[in-house]
């Protein structure tokens, strides 16, 4: 007899298993000294250019920085991925030879960046150029099939060579055609493709931040926080649940990949939450709903915050500042859930001596509080956005030497550069990929026409546009990173919905927004699955069960994309009425999903209870709504008509409560 997990998703299942693999892999000898040797150039690549040190006086120009920096990282891609089979420690010697090919036409570029800037080569290449151009274009093409998978190596391929068949597509898909000749300098030497905004984000903004990340991760810092959230949160109801909220969110927001976190943090947080009485479905669930929305998390967040910076050349600090309100409704969401979940469950905290003591915890890791202090001040106060991290970082190394515990050896900040090293290559690989995308449409000039095109399609209507937006989000992020999701869709969607009227921030959030929700979303679920098969629970019904653990991800996108307020766009008045009513109408929408409400009681089962919830969640939205007109009443009117309505379930569910106090 077989089970829901007997049918998942067979991608989902090898990229869960080649996540989990290469968590486990260990170079060592001539692999491990080149990955190395290569990170720490490209750190120092990186501190030269960004702190503008210019050692031996010489100044790198923005391309020739960019080239070396996709040297060095492209050719670990072909060191730490396999070309086909299971993650490896052994490179085959012809992986050797593909890393030197690239070494050796990324320095070509670099030689040749004043002369490419000074003829315009990316439109009128000699033929050195030419050939050397479309060597790279394959070495780009094999790293990304390797990093990214099969499925973001088919969708790049097309759209590569799309500018060469483009007049030949029907509108509204047409453009202008160009020889293959002409187009594979245009990706590689031009400024708007390969080397345009997403290697721009990552050479000035990623490569910091990650090394942040790892580092802090490293020297103890997750520890730290894990211990902090065990000593504020464990002892209370469903409290190894609320402890998985804000350590695996503080952890997902370091490393920027769910998988990952989900199969580091979730080996310690999925037990817990099964010894203290939560099934196994719903401790994979919660675990992998923390880890999804910590990449949504400021003050770090995953690389496509720092590529929506680029993009919208705006200083990241904007970027973080306003993730943090929708961030802070989806965790508020997720912890109101579990409460909720564990009220009507009976569930208790953990005991007084599984938890750390708090004064004690503080105490030993105030420095890491420290820290973060001090990064996010450089940020805010300074706006030292690229330089920030590098600072903390130092901090951090020094002050990790007077941690008698977790004191790091030499030997361990080896182990620190080579895992950083590995995933800058992954991300690099990809970004190089997808770069070709945008690119395309930038040949074929195609971009302007298509958002028109989409404008039209959807009659003018921003109601239907966002839908169509939401589910073409959704749909990319099933076959693609993240990352390649939100840039192919902030070419081709986010200028429509623009067009539209609707705030340029809050669009491309609302595209990370719903790019991310595949991964707690059947039939993909990657997140799911991978925390599934730690728990021992089905894949499909955790799927199911992180859609409704994790609701409130689907509607805050529609919030604040229709209210600009919610990302902290208006008036310091207007942002906090607007963000109470949000959580209040977010606590709602949590309370009808578990069917209790907290501090209050349940809303009961059978028809009686179907009926108080479905109330409850319209009320919910009513309270929340991010615009009036819905039925001729204004934003205020139907603020308060959603309060008014909402006295019906909630009386009903003081009413549940008081019987229950009454039968103990």
């Amino acid at each position: 007899m077989t089970t829901d997990k007997d049918h998942s998703n067979a991608r989902g299942d090898a990229a869960i298993e080649a996540e989990r693999a290469a968590e486990r892999l260990i170079f060592t000898g001539a692999a491990r000294w080149m990955i190395i040797i290569c990170t720490l150039a490209a750190i120092g690549l990186a501190v030269n250019q960004l702190f503008n040190i210019r050692l031996g006086g010489f100044s790198f120009l923005e391309g020739m920085y960019l080239y070396l920096l996709a040297g060095l990282f492209l050719s670990l891609t072909f060191i730490t991925f396999r070309a086909w089979g299971p993650p490896s420690p052994t490179v085959p010697w012809y992986d050797w030879v593909l890393a030197g090919i690239t070494l050796g036409v990324a320095g070509f570029f670099t030689w040749t960046a004043n002369e490419s800037l000074d003829s315009g080569w990316e439109y009128a290449a000699p033929d050195q150029a030419v050939w050397m151009s479309i060597v790279f274009y394959a070495l780009i093409l094999e790293g990304t099939r390797r990093a990214g998978g099969l499925v973001l190596f088919g969708i790049v391929l097309l759209f590569s060579l799309y500018p060469t068949f483009a007049e030949h597509v029907p509108d509204p898909l047409n453009g202008f055609t160009q020889p293959f000749r002409d187009v594979v300098p245009y990706f590689m030497i031009s400024s708007e493709a390969s080397f345009g905004i997403p290697m721009r984000a990552f050479g000035n903004l990623v490569i910091g931040f990650i090394l942040f990340g790892a580092v802090l991760q490293f020297t103890g810092g997750g520890k730290f926080f894990n211990n902090l959230a065990l000593s504020l949160v464990g002892g209370y109801r469903g409290g190894a649940a609320k402890v998985s909220i804000f350590a695996s969110g503080f952890m997902g927001s370091m490393s920027g990949s769910v998988i990952s976190n989900v199969l580091t943090t979730g080996a310690v947080s999925i037990p817990a939450m099964k010894k203290t009485g939560f099934s196994a479905r719903y401790a994979a669930a919660t675990e992998a709903c923390a880890s999804t929305g910590g990449v949504l998390m400021p003050p770090i967040m995953g690389a496509t915050a720092f590529v929506i910076a680029s993009w919208l050349s705006r200083p990241y600090v904007e970027i973080m500042l306003a993730a943090a309100i929708p961030s802070l409704l989806y965790f508020f969401g997720l912890f109101m859930q579990i409460d909720a979940y564990s009220a009507r469950r009976g569930l208790k905290g953990m005991t007084r001596a599984e938890l750390p003591e708090l004064g004690r915890t503080v105490r030993e890791g105030w420095l890491y509080i420290a820290v973060f202090a001090l990064l996010i001040f450089l940020m805010v106060a300074f706006r030292w956005e690229t330089t920030a991290p590098f600072y903390a970082v130092l901090l951090l190394l020094v002050v990790n030497q007077f941690n008698r515990e977790d004191r790091m050896s030499w030997h361990e900040f080896m182990n620190v550069i080579a895992s950083v090293g590995r995933t800058l290559a992954e991300l690099v690989a990809v970004l190089l990929g997808i770069g070709m995308i945008v690119g395309a449409f930038q040949a074929t000039g195609l971009t302007g026409p298509l958002a028109n095109e989409l404008v039209h399609l959807a009659g003018s209507s921003v109601p239907m546009l966002l839908i169509m937006g939401a589910v073409t989000s959704f749909i990319f992020g099933m076959g693609m990173t993240v990352t390649a999701c939100y840039i192919f869709l902030a070419v081709v969607l986010a200028p429509a919905l623009v067009q539209a009227g609707l705030n340029e921030l809050a669009v491309h959030l609302f595209i990370l927004y719903w790019g991310m929700v595949s991964f707690i979303t059947p039939p993909v679920a990657l997140g799911a699955f991978a925390a599934a098969t730690m728990a021992g629970a089905g894949a499909m019904r955790t799927g199911f069960e992180a859609m409704k653990l994790g609701g409130v991800i689907y509607i805050v996108p529609f919030f604040f994309v229709l209210n600009p307020a919610l990302i902290g766009q208006g008036s310091p008045l207007e942002v906090t009425v607007v963000l109470i009513c949000a959580l209040i109408g977010v606590w709602f929408l949590s309370a009808s999903f578990q069917a209790y409400v907290s501090f209050l009681g349940p809303l009961g089962s059978g028809p009686m209870g179907a009926v108080m919830r479905v109330v409850l969640f319209f009320a919910a939205l009513m309270i929340a709504a991010p615009a009036g007109g819905v039925a001729g009443l204004g934003h205020t009117t139907l603020t308060l008509a959603g309060f008014a309505l909402s006295l019906i379930p909630l009386s009903h569910a003081w009413r549940g409560g008081q019987r229950e106090k009454a039968s103990i």
